[in-house]
């Protein structure tokens, strides 16, 4: 977690995911620096191209992972697909790997995003379930 004083404004401010609304200030709840790369990359991985009426390529289709059995075939074809993604519409980061780890028992594919944030020099990583039932991230 980031100190709540220090601000990297260079890194970028947005609103949090899922947006929040604060009635005492009358105001969405911002998220800035690592953490909103973090939320950043959770609503491209979340979304499918096409989605967004006004940005139809923005976004990641993960669905090819519903039909099949994680091989090393279709790692590397989703490697691609997320790589492709995150060069196109998120700048502030440079990817280094990508992990999964399947969980069959709860029908959960986990996505370890390692990266760097590229002007502060910081490695970080995220991990971002994929559900492969629906509603099964109750």
């Amino acid at each position: 977690m980031e100190d709540e004083n220090y601000s990297p404004s260079f890194l970028g401010k947005g609103w949090s995911f899922p947006p929040t609304f604060s009635r005492l200030s009358n105001s969405v709840e911002m998220r800035t620096g690592s953490d909103d790369i973090k939320e950043s990359l959770i609503i491209l991985l979340s979304t499918l191209p096409g989605e967004r009426k006004l940005n139809p390529k923005f976004g990641c289709d993960l669905s090819i992972l519903l039909f099949e059995t994680m091989s090393i075939s279709l790692q590397s074809t989703l490697s691609n697909k997320i790589e492709q993604a995150i060069l196109a519409f998120e700048p502030r980061i440079t990817l280094e790997n990508i992990e999964y780890k399947v969980d069959r028992g709860q029908s959960i594919v986990y996505i370890n995003l390692i990266y760097i944030i590229r002007t502060t020099n910081t490695r970080m990583n995220m991990v971002y379930p994929y559900y492969l039932k629906e509603g099964t991230e109750l």
